[in-house]
């Protein structure tokens, strides 16, 4: 078995299409095939992985379930019907693989088995396996383990792998990988032959630990969720502009909830968020230049940011003001941000570097948005925004 990392870039990519085995009767988390995590059914982690994967020609998921395939199309994926007897918690993996591909007619190439169960695997993990193919017969991902692991028996705790009076140090413990079900890829035709993941000779994919979590449970299921939030905090980070000079920021529907409460004199008035306020004074500490652009000429706008202590300026032509408001300050766009919910906002969110939208914006913004914050407008919605412009400057280290 080879141990080597594969060497990226050795070799043309190897063709593969990939296979999820996702049956609706799990019991450790039941239904986690199709359970929410950060937003997304956890089953379309996996196919939105494997669809980006340059090695990927055609994603497949093998289910039993209605649900599962449901949401499995809806996500891009190919649905292969499994029979109950290939359905059960005794019946192997392999089975329902070797099923998928009689049923597809497939007999030559490379397969690439991919679980649902590990989400945070990322597209060059699954190149990077089936790459490992070009020197080897079948691989997979695994991560560095340091681990002494014991076994309970009647004479008491037997050491497994290791001599409990000459404990070896951690360094001298290199070489050594624990499996992890995210990734096996296996040529096709040694599987269809030998009948098992691991034909032939086989080759490991190394995968960090922070990538190597599997759910089993409902504990795996929480941490997941926590890592999950932190890979997806870094990537919106690094979509902000780099440098980062300036924020505008729309009014209603951003710093509001885009209600408006009137009273019986026609009076106007809003719902903001305080930790918004707070936003507007860091992003002004941190040295950057922030803007209230709007289209709303209500006194009640300018007096909330005079009270923030920050620029408004209240036009019908929202992207010539930006434009004007840019060449006064000598700001390039392309290190300006732009937050912004709704139409109107849309050409300013796609003449600066990054448009950022609210969770609840209009479905043009959000297609608009480099960045879509999880907070709703007039929900905190730049306090957000704040943590992920200290993210990009290193100013907080999002914890594990």
């Amino acid at each position: 078995m080879s141990t080597a990392p594969p060497q990226k870039g050795r070799h043309e990519i190897m063709e593969a299409i990939a296979i999820i085995p996702a049956r609706g009767g799990s019991k450790g988390v039941p239904r986690k095939n199709v359970r929410p995590l950060c937003g997304k059914p956890l089953i379309v982690w996996s196919i939105e992985s494997a669809r980006a994967a340059k090695s990927v020609s055609r994603v497949v998921v093998s289910t039993d379930d209605p649900e599962i395939a449901v949401v499995s199309q809806r996500a891009g994926a190919e649905v292969v019907w499994r029979p109950a007897e290939l359905s059960s918690d005794y019946a192997p993996s392999e089975a329902a693989l070797l099923h998928a591909l009689q049923v597809l007619g497939i007999s030559e190439g490379a397969l690439a088995f991919i679980q649902c169960t590990a989400p945070l695997l990322l597209p060059d993990d699954i190149d990077g396996t089936v790459a490992a193919l070009h020197g080897a017969d079948s691989a997979f991902t695994a991560t560095p383990a340091h681990r002494f692991l014991w076994r309970s028996s009647p004479e008491g705790a037997v050491p497994l792998g290791h001599d409990r009076a000459a404990r070896p140090l951690r360094q001298q413990m290199a070489g050594e990988y624990m499996e992890v079900g995210a990734v096996y890829a296996v040529r096709i035709e040694r599987f269809l032959s030998e009948k098992t993941r691991f034909a032939g000779r086989s080759a490991i994919y190394p995968l960090p630990q922070e990538r190597s979590l599997e759910i089993d449970t409902e504990t795996d299921f929480r941490l997941a969720e926590a890592l999950m939030r932190v890979h997806l905090d870094s990537v919106r980070s690094s979509s902000l502009p780099q440098p980062l000079r300036g924020v505008v920021t729309d009014f209603d529907g951003v710093l509001t909830d885009n209600r408006v409460l009137v009273d019986e004199d026609g009076r106007e008035a809003a719902f903001c968020h305080r930790g918004d306020g707070w936003a507007m004074a860091r992003l002004k500490a941190l040295g950057l230049e922030v803007l209230v652009l709007t289209n709303e000429h209500n006194p009640l706008v300018r007096r909330r940011a005079e009270k923030l202590g920050v620029e408004c300026i209240a036009t019908d032509d929202k992207l010539h003001a930006l434009k004007q408001w840019l060449s006064e300050r000598q700001l390039s766009a392309e290190h300006v941000a732009y937050v912004g919910n709704d139409q109107p906002d849309v050409p300013c969110m796609l003449h600066v570097g990054c448009g950022i939208a609210p969770a609840d914006a209009h479905p043009v913004a959000l297609r608009a948005a480099r960045i879509v914050l999880t907070r709703r407008g007039g929900e905190g919605c730049l306090r957000e925004l704040v943590d992920l412009v200290m993210s990009q400057r290193g100013e907080i280290e999002w914890s594990m």
